[in-house]
């Protein structure tokens, strides 16, 4: 499994709580195309304006093409700027 982490900053709360509203919806109706993903996780940070989106993929492949999905996109509302992607193997995913 491979994650895909963009960090956002400068949102303002109400941005940002818009955007994981509309992007939770959005998904409800199935991942976007071209976006291979196995799951999806967004936490906020409304009082400092930060966000981390994470993408979680099944393979490397997946974890490309989901990159250059996600690279075209924007949020419908202004998180602020993406102030980095990086891309990790995960090592563990216990959910409780």
């Amino acid at each position: 499994m491979y994650a895909r982490v963009a960090k956002w900053e400068g949102g303002t709360a109400e941005a940002l709580r818009q955007s994981a509203k509309q992007i939770n919806a959005d998904v409800d109706a199935g991942p976007p195309e071209g976006l291979p993903a196995k799951g999806l996780l967004m936490l906020i940070d409304p009082d400092g304006g930060r966000a981390i989106a994470i993408s979680l993929f099944e393979t490397e492949e997946d974890l490309r093409q989901g990159d250059a999905t996600l690279n075209t996109m924007s949020p419908r509302t202004d998180m602020g700027r993406r102030a980095a992607v990086e891309t990790y193997e995960v090592a563990f995913d216990v959910r409780l």
